[in-house]
């Protein structure tokens, strides 16, 4: 899977948490950018994406995290691991 299907993916999973059609991610979106992005929403979004991915993280491997970017890279890593 290329990273532009994660973030294509990636971007279905925010849209379904947040409610929200028209969001539009890059790999440089954070918490800051979108509106309701909070330690509840993080960890909702963190489990859709693993549902979504078939993957699994580790704490440690999200508190690494800085940016989408960052978590399209991890997504990418998880699945070329399997």
């Amino acid at each position: 899977m290329t990273q532009a299907d994660i973030m294509e993916r990636l971007t279905e999973v925010f849209r379904d948490v947040f409610d929200e059609d028209e969001l539009t991610l890059s790999p440089d979106t954070t918490a800051d950018d979108i509106d309701g992005w909070d330690s509840q929403t993080h960890v909702i979004l963190i489990v859709a994406a693993e549902q979504r991915f078939g993957v699994k993280f580790r704490t440690a491997e999200l508190e690494s995290l800085h940016n989408v970017g960052h978590f399209a890279q991890l997504i990418g890593a998880k699945l070329e691991g399997r």
